[in-house]
């Protein structure tokens, strides 16, 4: 397997959905809590990767076990195309969760059990996602799950390693005496939740545009997912309803203090989110519509990040 099919099998353009919640919860730990670890934040990043790639090529993996289609088995996942063999695949796939293990083991000892903790709820989704006899991917849940394992789980985590110091919410474990202490400060995992819920929209939009526009070859290789349930129509009016409650949330903190005013940065990307949307209902289900889902993430949520780059530049004022 040679470099560009192993980034083809990992499908390496999809890990910026993962990057912007890392990104974004750097910047909000240094503009709401005020602390940052470097060393900290690049230990995660590579765990954070290694694991984004391991998800990846599992699901890529067990769509070409359980396809029903041969035309999808054979030319359109990479697997069967490029003719890899699945059991080196999947020492492949066992070697990076070791890797990721051993990084989340050396976080968890410079940070805090808590860690481990949330890594394995974060980690225990990504891989049930696609594997196993009912994967969560082929149920009504996979945009609850996508949204919030990466929208929320990558971004708690990232402030968790990035606040050390304050232990916004900290497990304390007493294994002599067999006692522990889960603490934290309760308005600061408040706003922890609230700046993360543009980021647990979009993406969860992102697996919605991939669904609606898979719905017909979705039910062809037996995958049941929301819009099965639900339909195409009512399925586009969710996908326009989280795409909006984004805007809904950062104006929310903005009143309730978590963020400061140069965030109303996102409202300049309405106009263009709102003819995106627009365009997204018309093309489906071709191909192309997925696009939207993704031009929707990266441009409201480069927005909000420079929304706090903008906040983190004016408190130095």
């Amino acid at each position: 397997m040679n470099l560009k099919v192993f980034l083809e099998l990992v499908e390496i353009r999809t890990k910026i959905a993962s990057l912007f919640p890392f990104l974004t919860a750097i910047v909000f730990s240094l503009t709401y809590f005020k602390e940052g670890n470097f060393w900290n934040t690049v230990l995660f990043f590579i765990g954070m990767l290694v694991f984004d790639m391991t998800t990846t090529a599992i699901n890529n993996l067990m769509d070409y076990q359980k396809a029903k289609s041969e035309t999808y088995k054979y030319e359109n996942n990479v697997i069967g195309k490029e003719g890899l063999d699945p059991k080196k695949v999947g020492y492949l796939i066992l070697s990076m969760l070791v890797f990721t293990l051993l990084i989340g083991l050396i976080l968890s000892l410079k940070t805090g059990w808590l860690l481990l903790v949330m890594g394995g709820v974060v980690c225990f989704i990504g891989i049930f996602y696609t594997f196993g006899p009912i994967p969560l991917s082929r149920m009504p849940l996979g945009e609850i799950f996508s949204g919030v394992t990466m929208g929320l789980g990558i971004f708690a985590i990232t402030v968790y390693i990035n606040t050390p110091l304050q232990k916004v919410f900290y497990l304390v474990i007493d294994f002599k005496e067999g006692l522990f202490a889960l603490t934290g400060n309760f308005w600061g995992v408040a706003a922890i939740f609230l700046a993360s819920l543009p980021l647990i929209f979009t993406i969860a939009n992102l697996m919605l545009a991939n669904n609606l526009r898979d719905l017909e070859a979705d039910i062809e290789n037996h995958r049941y997912t929301l819009v099965y349930y639900i339909g195409r129509d009512v399925g586009i009016i969710l996908f326009q309803t989280l795409m909006y409650s984004s805007y809904v949330a950062i104006l929310l903190g903005l009143i309730l203090g978590v963020f400061e005013w140069p965030i109303l940065i996102v409202l300049a990307t309405l106009p263009k989110i709102r003819k995106n949307l627009k365009e997204h209902k018309e093309s489906l289900p071709h191909p192309r519509s997925f696009g939207y889902g993704i031009k929707n993430l990266v441009l409201f949520n480069s927005t909000y990040f420079l929304g706090l780059l903008l906040t983190l530049l004016w408190q130095q004022f």
